[in-house]
């Protein structure tokens, strides 16, 4: 339906052109005609003849002769010069007529080029042209907007791992300085700041690994290199790798698939997805809660979800979760959050892959679901 309604409106530009060429034609001939039934061949004669007597100082018969000989003989060759030079004229206008357009789509070009967001207007029968300047002056600034948002996200971010980078460095560097200044310290005294100097290290090193991650994002395209996966076994170790995480918070995993579970795509990639969901899951679900991982064949395709029990996510912002440096922690509470990377480099892995990725949120329930084509047997 679209396709015929794009040849529709294109056919009306056509039309249009091809009437005024046609219209161009029919005046040239038209006006052809014209001077040589009521001019030429009334009058002009007598004017050719009497300006060869003037000019070419002869009598009246050498110059009716020459004129019976050579114009009056090849007036049809004149005829036809004479409809092509019309002819020529009016198609020089209709140039210039259509030039109008291409002046109107420059002008149009002019404006994708221009931060103006108004409206490109054409001619009626140039709709199909302005349709599609207009659709991609929106596209235009949808990406604008949207690399605006990042970059401001991005900035804010960034400040607020300067700023919180400052917390364990001085921590580290106030106890460091105690231990330098008070070498005769209680060894148990001694031992706990130590001991809270190493957590602040291993919190610094975690912020830097953030910078590093958003660099990493910035300059390096995501690929992948598809393979037979055994995604059940790689859901395995997933899960195994962050038991101690989320007993640290608490947390217990449940998790329900049948073997087989195959899919042809990069395990690593793969278990990056899954490696966010779960981290997501330790930092944002209330303690002791059930952190469940569910994993079924449809089929066609294996879907994935990772249910947690926490706060539940506004539905406006379920929309935005996978756009990049967004974060649901936006107070930057100490042990929760990250850069703002990992749901949208998840759904950009998922993509690679021909899957989906969704988020949805409830009573407190959110679960991610992620669709992948299941493996073609050979």
């Amino acid at each position: 339906m679209r396709t015929e309604r794009k040849k529709t409106g294109y056919t009306a530009f056509q039309v249009r052109i091809m009437r005024r060429f046609c219209i161009s034609a029919i005046i040239s001939t038209v006006i052809v005609v014209g001077l040589y039934l009521f001019l030429w061949k009334h009058r002009m004669g007598d004017w050719i003849i009497s300006l060869m007597e003037l000019w070419m100082d002869m009598d009246h018969e050498e110059a009716f002769l020459l004129y019976n000989n050579y114009f009056r003989g090849y007036r049809e060759i004149f005829f036809a010069v004479a409809i092509i030079l019309v002819f020529l004229l009016l198609l020089w206008y209709l140039f210039r007529w259509m030039a109008r357009y291409f002046r109107e789509i420059n002008s149009g070009i002019d404006s994708l080029l221009s931060d103006h967001a108004e409206r490109i207007q054409l001619s009626p029968e140039m709709e199909p042209f302005e349709n599609k300047l207009n659709s991609v002056q929106n596209i235009l600034t949808q990406r604008a907007q949207a690399a605006r948002t990042a970059e401001q996200r991005k900035n804010e971010l960034v400040m607020y791992l300067a700023h919180d980078i400052r917390t364990p460095l001085t921590s580290i560097i106030g106890y460091l300085n105690l231990l330098e200044e008070i070498p005769d310290l209680p060894a148990v005294q001694k031992a706990n700041y130590i001991h809270i100097s190493l957590e602040k290290a291993y919190r610094l090193e975690k912020m830097i690994d953030e910078f590093f991650e958003i660099t990493r994002y910035n300059t390096q395209q995501i690929t992948i290199t598809p393979k037979p996966v055994d995604l059940y076994y790689l859901l395995v170790q997933v899960i195994d790798e962050h038991i101690p995480l989320l007993n640290e918070h608490g947390n217990y995993v449940a998790f329900q698939a049948e073997e087989p579970l195959q899919v042809c795509g990069d395990a690593e990639k793969l278990a990056r997805v899954f490696n966010n969901h779960l981290k997501n899951a330790a930092s944002y679900s209330e303690s002791g809660a059930e952190v469940i991982v569910r994993a079924e064949d449809k089929g066609e395709k294996v879907v994935v979800s990772v249910c947690s029990y926490g706060k539940t996510i506004p539905g406006e912002k379920l929309d935005t979760v996978f756009e990049k440096f967004y974060r649901l922690d936006e107070s930057r509470a100490a042990g929760t959050g990250g850069t703002g990377l990992g749901l949208a480099i998840a759904k950009e892995i998922v993509t690679l892959h021909g899957g989906t990725i969704t988020a949805n949120s409830e009573n407190g329930w959110t679960r991610f679901t992620v669709t992948l084509p299941i493996a073609k047997k050979a």
